[in-house]
């Protein structure tokens, strides 16, 4: 029998076992899935090529991974958030949105056990879609949102690599120069196929953005004393710059988009939640002392990216020079996960995908260069940092994060949902969730869009720096 399964569920185990390994199949049918077409003749399996193992991650490198793919660019927009909305409405939406974020990761968790060859948010909706004959659209709906909601993460850091480099020369280049210089970069940061190396050259990127905001807060808390000032418990604001603020506290939490990929590399997967624990408590704390500090010891008039907010240009200078590795380490993550489910696409039932091959290579290679050059044209288009943050969380954190996850426990225990007092809270709290993610959606569309309609500070495709005065 020919396997209908997903183009996008063929992972890369699969692909380098035989078609007719009976126990792989018996193994994929206890779990309700069709096994994958994985059918590779002898002479391709003979031919020399390297086979790539694709699952190098213990725990603690996958949480570090997320750590770095996900504090980079959320830290940078907290305390303007804390700044608008005030301390105490601050600190109780970032817990709030922590919690969500942590028990939706857990809820992926348990999909993926469930659906063990389940890669990325495509292949998790080709599953809830295959129940009522749409499988395949639910697959490229998921699949491509979650593509294009990483390649929108990867511009935002470009855009940030652009204020980098213009605060760090004293704009000495066309800000659309840097941009190239850093699609260069992080395109060739980008060649390896597995995420071995990012479970290292992580440590790089958190250590860059912790020491990077750490000298910030000290630096803020010598050049203004505390008490020179101004920090309020609340304030009374309109809705669209409120819940615009909410949006870039959501999109601190976003890192689930990745967080499929990261399971499927882990050498043991049932570590998951080990990892999303380290991820979740790191951030969260990270978030609320970092913000609050600095919010208080700058006071309203605090930037965004907030590593601007140090006193004198030399100083911030330094700050900008050590969050360079934060800035790329982090955007080429996003970069892996979404070149990874184009070349699964492209490649699915080939050697290819299993072993390094030429024609693999030069596939990766023309993916990933075609990806980054779309994100440096997202970044050249939206120049202000929080907007962008802001739209990218609207059409796409809002689901990833929160809505779909919610979704995904709903369809697992359809018709068992009030069997027990503890499905019924479980109930309750997916379907929180699916609302979460459709009023972010909503609302965070329409704020975001009336923000960069009134934005006329700032010009898209432009020379001129874009570095804080």
């Amino acid at each position: 029998m020919v396997s209908n399964a997903p183009v996008a569920g063929v992972g890369p185990d699969a692909l380098s076992k035989k078609k007719n390994n009976a126990q792989d199949d018996v193994e994929t049918s206890d779990i309700g899935i069709e096994p994958a077409p994985n059918y590779i003749p002898d002479d391709e399996e003979k031919d020399g090529s390297e086979e790539i193992n694709y699952h190098t991650l213990t725990w603690w490198q996958a949480g570090v991974v997320m750590i770095a793919e996900t504090v980079s660019l959320g830290i940078l927009s907290l305390p303007a958030v804390v700044a608008n909305l005030g301390l105490a409405p601050g600190i109780v939406v970032m817990v709030i949105m922590g919690v969500f974020s942590t028990y939706s990761g857990l809820v992926m968790g348990e999909f993926r056990k469930q659906y063990p060859w389940v890669e990325s948010f495509g292949d998790a909706g080709e599953v809830m879609g295959r129940s009522i004959g749409m499988g395949k659209l639910f697959q490229e709906v998921f699949g491509w949102a979650q593509t294009i909601f990483q390649v929108f993460v990867m511009g935002s850091h470009l855009l940030t690599w652009t204020i980098c480099l213009n605060t760090l020369t004293d704009s000495a280049a066309c800000t659309i120069v840097w941009g190239v210089v850093g699609l260069a970069i992080f395109w060739a940061l980008n060649t390896p196929r597995t995420l071995k190396a990012a479970g290292y050259y992580s440590f790089a990127s958190f250590a860059s953005i912790f020491t990077a905001v750490m000298v910030t807060m000290i630096d803020v808390s010598i050049e203004k004393p505390i008490g020179t000032t101004s920090a309020e418990v609340s304030r009374t604001i309109g809705f669209a710059s409120a819940f615009l603020s909410v949006t870039n506290i959501a999109v601190a939490f976003s890192g689930h988009s990745c967080f499929f990929s990261v399971m499927s590399e882990l050498k043991q997967p049932n570590d998951w939640p080990k990892a999303l624990m380290l991820l979740q408590v790191c951030d969260t704390v990270l978030y609320i002392v970092a913000s609050v500090v600095i919010y208080i010891y700058v006071g309203p008039t605090v930037p965004s990216p907030a590593l601007s907010a140090a006193g004198s240009l030399v100083v911030r200078k330094v700050i900008w020079g050590i969050a360079i590795p934060t800035i790329v380490i982090a955007g080429v993550i996003y970069g892996h996960v979404a070149a990874k489910y184009i070349f699964v696409r492209v490649f699915a039932g080939t050697k290819h995908l299993a072993k390094r091959t030429t024609l693999g290579v030069i596939g990766w290679l023309g993916i990933t260069a075609a990806i980054w050059i779309i994100a440096w044209v997202i970044a050249q288009s939206i120049p202000v940092f929080s907007n962008l943050l802001g739209l990218v969380c609207a059409l796409f954190a809002s689901w990833f994060s929160y809505g779909i996850p919610g979704s995904l426990w709903l369809w697992m225990y359809y018709g068992e949902w009030f069997t027990s007092p503890k499905r019924i809270v479980q109930f309750s709290l997916n379907a929180l969730l699916m609302l979460v993610g459709l009023l972010l959606c909503a609302l965070g569309l329409w704020v975001s869009g009336e923000a960069i309609a009134k934005d006329s500070g700032t010009e898209p495709w432009t020379c001129k720096s874009n570095a804080a005065k």
